[in-house]
């Protein structure tokens, strides 16, 4: 690598000056926790998507764990999701003594296959919900999804922490099922450092996920400590519930960010498609199939491996000797030692998922990304493809 070549990470935030001012005003108001900035962040976040309820937490591992809580998912029962994800999506089923039923992916959309879910909801009448993702920003088949989940009286959580804001037809993806999860961490397509947000139209879920999202109080008590009101201090503890509140300095994040979010898909968009474009008439690389109401918060590159002389993670490596960050979404969850250990999974079990997690590579596709840094991506790339490709001799293999 030439060591004047600058450095392109393979995520950065896309913050300006309007993020500072909002920090900035939090600090100078004496109050950082839970209070008025969450609660306007709420409200604006459930207009932008148009639902009743929007619920600020702390990140979207606690959003899914709440939801599936305030559905009554309890020790014994089982939940479906794929294992082509974060550990995060099948984490939180554990966290309730339930147990993870995967289903494999489909190999174009990287996301969970709708048949493979009805032929576990078939054989398995313990399965009391599923969790969608929606991969890197694609949506699933929520149609097919949607009716599986009535069909078996099975409730649907959309994992929704990559598809910010993608909108089809039928609405906002988050907004679908019962309940819809979104992330804002550092990477994602709006991000408030650490945090997350749970939308849902049931009034009772909402509900009972505002009471255990903080201690199990069964009233707003963010004013406690400034109020004027007699006995304002007062609370009752309804349950056993959990800490699990987004503070005001990320909901002010928050807010500038979500007047940002639409101009920031199109920016994602037009890098995908810049790439899209580039890489489909090289035969050594897969691109990622598209989708209007895709938000693009990963690109996801295949490599035709048996066209190759290098595996993937040779491939990674080349890339950083150029400067090149890039990153692997995901390593599937029935590889990994306590999945693998706790249901006797086998890597063959998921072959879909499998098959893509040894070819993929996740390159930069966030909005700040400059044109010459774009450039540079697409040509060492390919550059790096070409180089690697494997001689076949004439008539044979």
């Amino acid at each position: 690598m030439n060591r004047n070549t600058e450095n392109i990470p393979f995520a950065l935030p896309s913050l300006g000056r309007e993020e500072e001012e909002a920090v900035i005003r939090v600090l100078r108001s004496n109050w950082l926790t839970t209070g008025r900035e969450t609660l306007a962040f709420e409200k604006e976040f459930a207009s932008f998507l148009g639902v009743p309820n929007a619920l600020a937490v702390n990140s979207a591992t606690a959003g899914l764990h709440l939801s599936l809580e305030a559905l009554g998912i309890r020790p014994g029962d089982r939940v479906i999701t794929c294992p082509f994800t974060f550990t995060a999506s099948a984490e939180i089923v554990r966290y309730l003594a339930a147990d993870i039923r995967f289903a494999d992916i489909d190999s174009e959309t990287f996301t969970i296959h709708p048949q493979e879910v009805e032929r576990i909801l078939k054989e398995d009448k313990t399965c009391k919900a599923i969790i969608p993702i929606h991969l890197g920003g694609y949506p699933c088949d929520m149609e097919a999804l949607c009716d599986l989940s009535e069909k078996f009286s099975a409730s649907l959580v959309e994992d929704a922490a990559h598809s910010f804001p993608s909108r089809t037809e039928k609405g906002y993806l988050g907004t679908l099922g019962k309940a819809g999860v979104f992330s804002f961490y550092a990477t994602k397509t709006i991000t408030t450092g650490e945090g997350g947000m749970i939308v849902t139209a049931d009034e009772t879920l909402a509900k009972r996920i505002s009471t255990m999202r903080l201690h199990g109080i069964d009233r707003d008590v963010w004013d406690r400590y400034t109020s004027t009101k007699k006995q304002g201090w007062e609370y009752r503890i309804v349950e056993a519930g959990y800490k699990y509140n987004m503070t005001d300095l990320s909901a002010a994040l928050g807010r500038v960010q979500l007047t940002k979010a639409e101009l920031f898909n199109r920016q994602r968009r037009e890098i995908a498609e810049e790439y899209n474009k580039s890489f489909s008439d090289c035969g050594l690389l897969i691109t990622p199939k598209d989708h209007p109401a895709h938000s693009w918060h990963l690109y996801i590159l295949q490599l035709n491996l048996e066209d190759l002389t290098i595996t993937r993670d040779e491939f990674i490596n080349l890339l950083a000797e150029e400067g090149i960050g890039t990153s692997v979404h995901y390593i599937p969850l029935h590889i990994m030692p306590y999945y693998r250990s706790l249901y006797s999974h086998k890597p063959e079990d998921f072959p879909n998922s499998l098959k893509v997690y040894t070819r993929c590579v996740s390159l930069p596709v966030y909005p700040s990304l400059k044109e010459e840094q774009r450039e540079r991506i697409i040509r060492t790339v390919l550059a790096t493809a070409k180089k690697h490709l494997r001689r076949r001799i004439h008539g044979g293999s």
